[in-house]
Formats: structure tokens, C-alpha cells, sequence
């Protein structure tokens, strides 16, 4: 996959020194960072749409009282504006320098989302096992994102799995552990920025790695939001404060 947006002279090269040093997208937005990490999602397969952005602590969406501010789409045609076309992509970086964006899931891939801490241990695990890795990010208010292949288009309509109960943004607090972003919904893809004091959404692993099958990551992410969760409730009960 890396191919398709390794062409230009060092791109790729830069972009992967970016992440393992582990840079985040405001370093890199002055000199032409964001944009490149946006077609590097793209061209990894990731249809892009433009969202909101910070507004100072508010969202630039200027609802009030925005349950998802600077993490939802500008329109409501996200899904079919949704694209990994290059001319279009960069025209939206260029003419909209403060968006984040989104990348419309179920399409091309899933997302595995899941507390930052159990990702953290998760990824660990699973690099220590061999098991074959895709892009993952960080979003500082404290979920890991695993982005692997999507399902696939059933012939079966009724084949889909829903995600109505487990990904939208909004219902976050009813879903601490894993949550499986499929047809119909979203994440922020890197580079983001959140409300907040350098609050970001940032790549630990980027897009040159490949998507892999969901179901080679599920078991051992299932496992660390169990054990996340369990020590989660061993403190709550202790009378210790909760981690964030």
C-alpha cells in the first residue's frame, strides 16, 4: 500500500521518520505535514471527509453545547463526500487549513477502538507475538484506534454487523471498552487536533503499514479492555481515583 503514495522523491521517508520520532501534526503543519500525512491516509486506501475543529475549548461547528466538538463531520453527506481522490483532498487541506478530518469506515476498513491504556498493552502483546500490525493511532483524551480491513460487502444485506450500538461519538461514557467502528460510522484520522492544550490525534504506527483481518487483533484487544476494565473497578472500589 505504501506504493501508491511512496512516489514522490522522500515522501515516504519523511513520513516515516515523523512517526517514529513520534512528532505531532502541529510540528509538522508549517511545512507542509499535515497535508502529506492526509494523502498518505488516502493513498493507504482511507476515504478522507473534511470535520470540525477546535475553536479555542468549543467547537468551530459554534453548536451549543456540541457533544462531539472538533471530532464530527462539517456535512451530512460525510459518507458519500468520503473519497481518497488526491486532487480532492488536497483542495480541501488547502482551502480549509484548520479541519481535522474524518475517515468514513466500512468501506475500505474497520476500526478497533479501545481505552488507551488496554491499546497500549494490546500492542505490545501483539508486536511481541509477530501478529501482523496495521496503522494505529493515539488520541489524547485517551482512546488507542487499530485501523484493519472492514468485513467486506456481504451479498446478504442482513450479514452486516451494526455499529449502531457501539460507535457513535456521543454515547463514548456507555462504551468504555472496545468499539467497533464499521458501516455508518467515523474516526478522526491523523493529523487531528482536539480542544484543549496540544490535544491531539497522532499516528504510532502510520499508513504505509497494511490493514490486517480484524479478527487476527480482536481476541487479544478484547482481553486488555477486560483487564483494563477490571482494574478499573478494583480502584473505584478501593476509593482510589479513576485513571483518564
Amino acid at each position: 500500500m505504501s506504493a501508491e503514495y511512496g512516489g514522490r522523491t522522500g515522501l515516504q521517508g519523511k513520513l516515516t521518520q515523523w512517526l517514529r520520532a513520534g512528532r505531532r501534526p502541529k510540528e509538522t503543519a508549517g511545512d507542509g505535514g499535515r497535508e502529506a500525512l492526509l494523502l498518505a491516509a488516502a493513498g493507504a486506501g482511507l476515504p478522507l471527509a473534511p470535520a470540525a475543529h477546535p475553536a479555542g475549548y468549543r467547537c468551530s461547528c459554534e453548536r451549543v453545547g456540541c457533544p462531539t466538538p472538533a471530532r464530527h463531520p462539517v456535512s451530512f453527506a460525510w459518507q458519500t463526500q468520503s473519497t481518497t481522490d488526491r486532487a480532492q483532498i488536497e483542495r480541501w487541506a488547502r482551502h480549509q487549513p484548520q479541519a481535522n478530518f474524518i475517515t468514513a469506515t466500512g468501506m475500505v476498513h474497520d476500526v478497533l477502538d479501545v481505552p488507551l491504556d488496554a491499546g497500549r498493552s494490546a500492542l505490545e502483546r501483539l508486536l511481541a507475538a509477530d501478529v501482523e500490525v496495521g496503522p494505529v493511532a493515539e488520541s489524547d483524551d485517551g482512546r488507542m484506534l487499530f485501523f484493519t480491513l472492514t468485513r467486506g460487502t456481504p451479498e446478504d444485506e442482513d450479514e452486516w454487523w451494526p455499529c449502531e450500538l457501539d460507535c457513535h461519538p456521543e454515547t463514548m461514557d456507555e462504551h468504555p471498552g472496545l468499539r467497533w467502528h464499521c458501516r455508518g460510522s467515523y474516526v478522526l484520522v491523523p493529523p487531528a487536533r482536539l480542544p484543549g492544550e496540544h490535544q491531539t490525534v497522532h499516528w504510532v504506527r502510520g499508513p504505509e503499514h497494511p490493514l490486517p483481518d480484524p479478527l487476527s487483533l480482536l481476541e487479544t484487544l478484547t482481553e486488555a479492555c477486560a483487564r483494563y476494565a477490571g482494574e478499573e473497578a478494583d480502584q473505584a472500589g478501593a476509593g482510589w481515583p479513576l485513571r483518564h
